[in-house]
């Protein structure tokens, strides 16, 4: 920066006219970075509003999906509950069915031993004693009798016997029918859940295969605005510096308009004390003032109204 002390008026002025230059270039510079950071601004403006749709697309059907789970997950606490259920009835169905395999084991082990009906064995049986009792029979032939009444009557227990579990398998058969379609239906409740849940269950993929889709897009658009920011980094750094030049060069431009301002006050002054002198001298030579001339002597206070 040259002495403004001992620079001529045409030296500051010229001066000035290039600091203005200069600072003309700067501020072009920096309305030059502007633009192109509001050019960039719309461009990530643009991606960031494409970004911020599809992360609320993601939100979207993550929660759909998060609804779908839960749907599962209580159709599936259904289903154990169920199977929990359908195992007690199995495990009661299972014991019904050892008892009555007992019962048949019996019931056959007195049929093996009866080798006939109750109603046929107590027919002969009664045929039998009749004779043995009432028919005139040779002593042989009575002892051969009864040594087969004998033979019959034990049978006929044996019969009786097996009646009376056979009726017990009857019995437990009737009273437990229903324990098989509790099973049945308590299955197909299972069945028809299990259904359901795979459906939820599909259904819940096929949302986290859109989610993971649309993050990915999501994440492109993301990048481009980092790539963007990344671009225009150098650009913004241009700004600070470019107002500090500004700011820099504004103010020793000042120092020098100051001085050219004193010169023109000084100028000024010189001319209306010329103007000043004139117009006394013409008017004590010739009394006649034109009305500037007449303002200036007033204002020096040598005429007063």
């Amino acid at each position: 920066m040259k002495d403004v002390s001992s620079m001529t008026e045409r030296e500051l002025k010229d001066t000035v006219n290039n600091y203005r230059k200069e600072i003309s270039q700067h501020e072009k510079s920096l309305k030059g970075v502007f633009e192109e950071l509001k050019l960039h601004k719309t461009n990530i403006d643009e991606l960031k509003e494409k970004r911020n749709e599809l992360n609320a697309k993601v939100r979207e059907l993550a929660k759909e999906a998060r609804e779908e789970k839960t749907q599962r997950d209580e159709i599936n606490k259904k289903i154990a509950d169920l199977k929990s259920r359908r195992n007690e009835v199995a495990g009661e169905r299972n014991k019904v069915v050892k008892d009555i395999n007992d019962l048949k084991k019996k019931r056959d082990q007195y049929n093996e031993q009866s080798k006939g009906s109750l109603e046929t064995l107590s027919k002969a049986y009664a045929e039998d004693l009749d004779k043995f009792l009432n028919a005139d029979i040779p002593l042989k032939h009575e002892q051969d009798l009864f040594e087969k009444l004998n033979e019959l009557e034990k049978r006929l227990e044996a019969a009786k016997a097996a009646n009376d579990f056979h009726k017990q398998v009857i019995n437990i058969y009737e009273n437990t029918r229903d324990i098989g379609d509790e099973e049945r239906d308590v299955s197909k409740e299972i069945k028809q859940l299990a259904e359901k849940s795979q459906q939820h269950h599909l259904n819940m993929i096929e949302l986290y295969k859109q989610v993971d889709e649309i993050r990915k897009e999501a994440d492109k658009f993301h990048s481009q605005i980092k790539e963007t920011y990344q671009v225009i980094a150098p650009t913004r750094e241009k700004i600070d510096p470019l107002k500090t030049k500004i700011s820099s060069l504004r103010d020793e431009l000042s120092i020098y308009l100051d001085k050219l301002n004193d010169i023109q006050t000084h100028k000024d002054e010189q001319k209306k004390s010329n103007q000043h002198v004139a117009a006394k001298e013409k008017f004590e030579k010739t009394g006649k003032l034109s009305l500037e001339e007449l303002r200036v002597l007033m204002d020096k206070g040598d005429i007063k109204l």
